[in-house]
């Protein structure tokens, strides 16, 4: 049966909605880190062969199953460990569409139209093209280019000058539409001396001096990728190919080499486009598909049986991290504070010395010299975490160490460690219970820093942070920075308001609110 002050204090906590709603959603997540090798694993969790029951998934048997065997599979067939197959993704694969603008060069004939009596400068017919004009606007046989683009008296003059087999320099000039001010023509004709008789047409170099736009890159499904196209691109070329590269695709059976299509000179805006349709290559990391929904990462493993492995080993190494912490902690301030003296102030120094080593550089010396583990990753930095804790502690024995119920305690001819963990200690359990949770999280969070520092767990065990380091370097495989930070985000979260929910349970005083 607690004790009256316990019950109080349960009834504090229970009064916090925050602190009770994120204690439940943590026993969740706890249950669901106690199950990761029922839910996420490749070996069958029930093997029934000739009337015998066999546990492949926790004993070391043949897990390959024979025909007419009966196997109880986990929800997500995979191991952390396992590497996927990329056939197996061969459904998931999505049509690459590409348009490329490009900027066409054209050679044209311009010959001259007598100017009329009202002076008006001479035109100059656009004839003869090398090419489709279409795919620069404005450019069509027979129209002046005059009436196509705002006159330009320099290529006027030396275009006049070839007409009248005089010398004429070699001129670029840019041009200006006349209807659409956003539409530049590069003009360009090489230098030019007379002949026996004049010229009848001057055959010039014309391009587009519009500044190309960027290309432009879709991702499509294989079934209906008309359905995903953006409104602006439904011009019958596209969707003639898309529609045949959609079919072809299923003709050929889902192939695992490239189908690749290619067509060109189709206008889109101001600019003619090329059109590359391909199929999406299945590299790792790959996007979350529905037999992944977590993704694949980097080395073509499954992340979801990755996060649920590595939050096991998040909990697990918390968990024990913050107990030892906790009692070392609780040895070394209890000694402080009760003797007191020389043993305090010794102590004292040694913690201050102890305190100022190197953290990062100790783990980088006994990982190069032990080699990276659990074992030796939870020793390390075990030695350093207990240092806060003793402070606490070591001021709570000092307050409770000449109350009038030591001192009867003393009297009575008890011992001293009787005294401290029979006598004070219960007496001084509010840091550390309200510590606790905080020192939990932050365990979790160090180890989870150091996996993405590369000092941390070996490479191949599960962990949040080695997903974190696989999310830098494939800055656009955004799954594998999105689920693990959000992991990391949640449970620390949930340990902060359980926490604050101890704090406010166990502490004498009520909190102080400011207005």
């Amino acid at each position: 049966m607690p004790s009256p002050l316990l019950q109080q204090n349960i009834k504090r906590f229970r009064a916090n909605a925050r602190a009770r709603w994120a204690l439940r959603l943590f026993c969740v997540i706890a249950v669901l880190a106690l199950l990761p090798d029922v839910l996420c694993n490749s070996k069958p969790l029930a093997l029934i062969r000739e009337g015998r029951v066999s546990l492949p998934f926790l004993q070391k048997l043949p897990h390959t199953p024979r025909e007419g065997d009966r196997v109880l599979r986990a929800p997500q067939p995979f191991s952390p460990g396992d590497i996927m197959d990329p056939a197996s993704l061969e459904s998931n694969r999505r049509i690459l569409l590409t348009l490329t603008p490009y900027n066409p060069t054209l050679r044209v004939a311009l010959s001259l139209e007598a100017a009329r009596e009202d002076a008006r400068p001479p035109n100059f017919q656009i004839s003869n093209p090398e090419g489709s004009l279409a795919l620069i606007p404005q450019f069509t046989p027979g129209i002046a280019l005059t009436n196509a683009f705002l006159h330009s008296t320099t290529l006027s003059e030396n275009l006049a000058a070839r007409f009248a087999n005089q010398p004429a320099p070699v001129l670029s000039v840019v041009l200006t539409n006349a209807y659409d001010t956003t539409i530049l023509a590069s003009v360009s004709l090489p230098e030019f001396s007379p002949r026996e008789t004049p010229p009848s047409n001057v055959r010039v170099t014309l391009r587009s001096a519009t500044p190309l736009p960027p290309p432009t890159r879709l991702k499509l499904p294989r079934e209906n990728p008309a359905a995903k196209l953006p409104k602006n691109l439904h011009i019958p070329e596209i969707l003639e190919a898309l529609n045949a590269f959609a079919v072809r695709g299923k003709a050929d059976g889902l192939p695992r080499s490239d189908v690749t299509h290619e067509i060109s000179n189709f206008q889109i805006s101001k600019f003619p486009n090329s059109l590359s349709l391909s199929l999406e290559p299945v590299t790792f990391p790959f996007r979350p598909t529905a037999r992944h929904p977590f993704g694949i990462d980097g080395s073509g493993r499954d992340v979801l049986s990755r996060m649920l492995y590595a939050l096991r080993i998040a909990l697990l190494f918390g968990m024990l991290l913050a107990v030892s912490a906790m009692c070392l902690g609780v040895v070394v301030g209890a000694t402080q504070g009760y003797f007191g003296g020389p043993v305090d102030i010794s102590t004292q120094r040694f913690i201050e010395i102890w305190s100022a080593l190197p953290f990062l550089y100790i783990m980088i010396l006994i990982g190069s010299v032990f080699g990276r583990s659990f074992q030796w990753l939870l020793v390390t930095y075990g030695l350093f975490n207990w240092i806060g804790l003793s402070y606490y502690m070591r001021g709570e024995f000092l307050r409770l160490r000449n109350r009038p119920f030591i001192e009867a305690a003393r009297c009575q001819g008890l011992s001293h460690a009787r005294i401290i963990f029979h006598h004070i200690l219960p007496n001084a359990l509010t840091p550390l219970i309200t510590l606790f949770p905080f020192s939990f999280v932050g365990a979790i969070g160090s180890l989870t820093a150091l996996d993405f520092l590369g000092f941390g767990l070996p490479p191949l065990t599960p962990s949040w942070g080695e997903l974190l380091q696989q999310g830098l370097q494939h800055k656009s495989a955004w799954w594998l920075i999105f689920f693990p930070s959000a992991a990391l985000f949640t449970l620390m979260f949930l340990t902060v308001l359980i926490g604050e929910g101890l704090r406010d349970a166990f502490d004498p005083k009520p909190s102080a609110r400011y207005r």
